[in-house]
């Protein structure tokens, strides 16, 4: 989760070549991203990137690429980093997920 002000979202939204793309694919594979704004919902973040990784070591590749790049505290502020599993305790435990629902 971030949290950015205008001045950020200028520099992110206007930025040519979108430089961390080519960031990220050079240091790290098997990662997916999805963006979605939410400073109308929120105080506290106004942006949630979600992260797909195909296993940890990608994902600790990704950290690592994003912290060399301009979206890591100087776009955004980091403001928290929520790590997990889907229905990790589902897959686990051999039960049906909860919290899954498709109509």
């Amino acid at each position: 989760m971030a949290r950015t002000d205008r001045r950020g979202a200028d520099r992110r939204l206007h930025h040519p070549g979108r430089p961390h793309d080519r960031t990220i694919e050079a240091r790290t594979s098997g990662v997916r991203s999805r963006f979605y704004d939410t400073e109308f919902y929120s105080a506290r973040v106004t942006d949630v990137w979600v992260w797909e990784a195909a296993d940890h070591h990608a994902y600790q590749l990704l950290i690592d690429a994003l912290r060399e790049t301009p979206f890591w505290d100087r776009y955004f502020e980091v403001v928290d980093i929520l790590v997990g599993t889907e229905n990790g305790y589902a897959r686990n435990y051999h039960v049906e997920p909860a919290a899954t629902i498709s109509t």
